[in-house]
């Protein structure tokens, strides 16, 4: 199992390039950013410098969406990216959710999620695609490669996955949940003549490593919050109880709204409808030890990479206890020249 960690890309960004450097010199192997343009710094300009200050972590955002970014406005950044450090960036791709509706607009549908990730894998591959009848490709690249990994929870985005995605990001470490995402991405894969082996599995949550346990909760009772935001548009199209797991809708029932000025930050206001359980199964906290019973758990299951929300008061405690004990812990060890200094 691979480990990322996700930054806000909050000013100064000099200290998401430092923790990424932070993260590869641990043996994390990616470094991911929210991409919401009003919120927080433009991450496309940061990422240059964070490859830049690194030789192996890949890169990329956590997640775009077509509608502040044309495709392939998007496709052509990956593409230089690229061609500048190696072919270490990643595209994460979803609907819209804050960089849309901070702007008082909805989320994109997903059949234009499905078009853009056409166009994007393609073009920044250098293959050519049919735009209004004429063909157009990107003509300087020479073997680009870029995954793209969509994120979602109701049915018909995990189809999608299934279908054309290259991963699947799930915004939540709940191994009950993980198992139904996972069983609607691989019925999709196989329906589509895919090797579901072949579609990575990402689960992305905060994770808080101490023992003060009413602390960590907390600081990550935000993540419930955002979560929420998407699971209250499933319980909209799919009715409470339908489709979609009571384990993942029940616990909105008490959410009164979302202020986005305070999106994806402990102590956000509009979270304290979520309860410790809900916490405690979304995230992963507690000691180092209940971190590796966890993480074993989900990388029994099938995941691929572990993605750390790294929103709280202990980055640097955070990314060490990973990097000097819980990885190995997990079984995973780290090539020699990740050694911490």
């Amino acid at each position: 199992m691979d480990f990322g960690v996700t930054f806000q890309t909050n000013p100064p960004a000099k200290r998401v390039i430092e923790l990424t450097k932070m993260a590869e010199s641990l043996g994390f192997s990616h470094a991911w950013t929210f991409d919401s343009h009003i919120l927080w710094q433009e991450p496309y300009v940061i990422y240059s410098q964070m490859l830049a200050a690194t030789e192996r972590i890949t890169v990329g955002p956590f997640v775009t969406n077509p509608a502040t970014r044309d495709p392939s406005v998007t496709a052509s950044t990956f593409a230089t990216l690229n061609e500048m450090y190696g072919n270490r960036t990643i595209c994460g791709i979803g609907r819209g959710d804050s960089a849309q509706r901070v702007l008082g607009k909805k989320p994109t549908t997903l059949k234009q999620v499905e078009e853009a990730m056409f166009v994007i894998k393609e073009l920044a591959e250098g293959r050519s695609i049919e735009v209004n009848g004429n063909e157009v490709h990107i003509p300087w690249i020479e073997n680009g490669k870029l995954d793209v990994w969509l994120a979602g929870y109701g049915p018909k985005a995990l189809s999608l996955v299934g279908r054309k995605a290259d991963g699947f990001i799930l915004q939540l470490a709940d191994p009950v949940i993980l198992e139904w995402t996972m069983k609607h991405v691989h019925d999709a894969a196989v329906g589509a003549g895919r090797d579901p082996r072949d579609v990575k599995v990402c689960v992305a949550a905060p994770a808080y490593v101490g023992d003060d346990l009413a602390h960590q909760r907390d600081q990550c009772r935000w993540f419930g919050g955002m979560v929420g935001n998407h699971v209250a548009d499933l319980v909209k199209r799919y009715g409470e109880g339908g489709d979609v797991p009571l384990a993942l809708t029940e616990y909105i029932k008490a959410r009164e709204g979302y202020d986005y000025s305070h999106h994806g930050k402990a102590g956000n206001p509009s979270t304290d409808f979520v309860p410790d359980e809900i916490v405690d199964r979304f995230c992963v906290l507690g000691t180092v030890e209940d971190h590796v019973s966890k993480l074993r758990a989900l990388k029994d299951l099938g995941v691929d990479q572990f993605n750390i929300y790294l929103m709280h008061d202990a980055m640097e405690e955070t990314l060490r206890a990973y990097g000097e004990e819980i990885m190995a812990g997990v079984g995973e060890r780290r090539p020699a020249d990740f050694a911490p200094e």
